[in-house]
């Protein structure tokens, strides 16, 4: 599976350097994370990693295959 993970603001290179696993574009105000998801735990550990950082995720969604 890939998800999409918008994210409030401009991430740093330290802060997307905490998501190894996932591409990072930065738009309009919004950092965009992607990539692959292995399983819904590892979907959870992303979405946790997100809130100890501080991080506002503003969408998530799976992506066709």
């Amino acid at each position: 599976m890939r998800y999409e993970f918008r994210v409030e603001g401009h991430l740093s290179e330290t802060l997307a350097k905490a998501f190894p696993e996932l591409g990072h574009v930065v738009m309009s105000g919004q950092t965009i994370l992607f990539g692959p998801v292995v399983d819904e735990a590892h979907l959870y550990g992303l979405l946790a990693r997100c809130q100890s950082l501080g991080l506002r995720v503003l969408e998530m969604r799976q992506l066709p295959e």
